[in-house]
């Protein structure tokens, strides 16, 4: 199961939830396939006003930040540098295209592997 969680400043985030959810979703299906969209899980995090800082100082406007959870087996296939690439770069468009252009050269996105057997729902380990 993919799972983003978008760490931005509540200000940014206000009202665009869910068209921000809708794209992120849209980017993972791109990558992954149509069988993707009943998986992704989209949690977002709107950081209130005052509590982010960047450089020394509260910030008003801040990149948001996307941490990916991935298998950790999508690094080992032979198609992994343009799996990778893909995906970074679907998730950092749809981002941009919901809360700004301006803010796109500054989106960090995270992928975070996680190994087999590492990955529970429902208090039952998922293997594959």
């Amino acid at each position: 199961m993919p799972h983003l969680t978008v760490r931005v400043l509540e200000p940014q985030l206000q009202g665009n939830e869910t068209a921000l959810i809708a794209a992120l979703t849209e980017a993972v299906v791109a990558v992954y396939g149509e069988w993707a969209r009943d998986v992704a899980v989209i949690h977002l995090d709107g950081v209130p006003a005052g509590r982010l800082g960047l450089r020394g100082k509260p910030a008003d406007e801040a990149p948001p930040a996307i941490m990916f959870g991935i298998r950790e087996a999508a690094f080992t296939r032979p198609d992994s540098s343009e799996l990778i690439a893909k995906l970074v770069r679907t998730v950092t468009d749809a981002a941009a295209d919901v809360l700004g252009a301006h803010l796109r050269d500054t989106i960090t996105v995270e992928l975070i592997a996680a190994p087999a057997g590492r990955t529970a729902v429902g208090g039952v380990i998922v293997d594959s």
